[in-house]
């Protein structure tokens, strides 16, 4: 049985697998024929998955174990999490702004005591006390996530133990780099070469070749965005800890300019973070 990988399959896949000799994944980006369709509907997409499958032309999406999925969705939600307390901070600091008021440090124990303190009109007070009992709310939700995770990696199997062992040693790389790198890769068996991972995060060269001339391309931001947001954030970590990386940094950075060159360090670090770990 053939299966459309789209947000809500697996309940669907669970419910034939036992009728079905094996459930084929079909990855929705590699079927262009239904995407690009202009006759759409659930009956004809299923005709051309199910003529699809019996020739044999069916590019298989990864299916995640339970373990896996498990982990996906809980770091994925902190990854949310995160979001919503950088945005609930901005807000903060525009409405603070209006009044010439935004200070570095503003989230720590005296920034928000300055905050408490400073005169606003009664509707900007109003609006920044609620956005502080907000951020409060979602610091411990984010709390809950990682107690939960930490409880989460005690329970890992011994090769998913030893990944996170190894990976720690890696400067610029810390605890949520490595979840995010577990999480998102799951098994790294599926991949058949280093260019197959980084073209997953998203990392990998476009180039375009015409009459004898190639033209390199930017990257696809195709497969996981949050492993190549966490890749990006780790990767500047690593050119400020380490003077090797920094040297290689500068050195592309002189050529291409600096966001392409921290794009090329995000590249070489998850080279190196599936190698320490294959």
């Amino acid at each position: 049985v053939v299966v459309e990988a789209t947000a809500s399959y697996e309940w669907f896949a669970q419910l034939v697998e036992p009728h079905a000799g094996r459930v084929l994944l079909a990855h929705p980006g590699k079927l262009r024929i239904i995407a690009q369709s202009t006759r759409k509907s659930d009956k004809l997409d299923a005709r051309t998955l199910a003529e699809f499958l019996a020739l044999d032309m069916i590019s298989p999406a990864y299916r995640p174990t339970p373990r896996q999925r498990e982990h996906r969705r809980l770091v994925r939600h902190r990854h949310y999490l995160r979001g919503r307390i950088t945005s609930i901070k901005n807000r903060i600091r525009n409405i603070l702004a209006d009044y010439n008021a935004d200070r570095p440090n503003l989230f720590t124990r005296a920034g928000l005591e300055y905050m408490r303190e400073v005169t606003l009109l009664g509707a900007d007070r109003f609006v920044l006390e609620g956005l502080l009992k907000e951020l409060s709310l979602y610091y411990e939700r984010i709390h809950a996530v990682e107690k939960q995770l930490h409880e989460f990696a005690k329970t890992a199997p011994p090769a998913e133990a030893a990944a996170r062992k190894l990976l720690d040693t890696i400067p610029g790389v810390g605890p949520v780099t490595t979840e995010v790198f577990l999480s998102e890769i799951a098994d790294l068996r599926r991949f058949s070469s280093q260019k197959k991972v980084t073209a997953y995060a998203g990392l990998a060269p476009g180039q375009r070749e015409s009459a004898g001339h190639r033209r390199e391309l930017g990257i696809s931001h195709a497969g996981s965005g949050i492993l190549r947001w966490v890749l990006n954030q780790a990767s500047w970590q690593l050119v400020r800890r380490s003077e090797r990386w920094r040297r290689i940094f500068e050195a592309l950075a002189k050529r291409r300019g600096k966001k392409k060159a921290i794009t090329a360090i995000s590249r070489r670090l998850l080279c190196v973070m599936t190698s320490i770990v294959n």
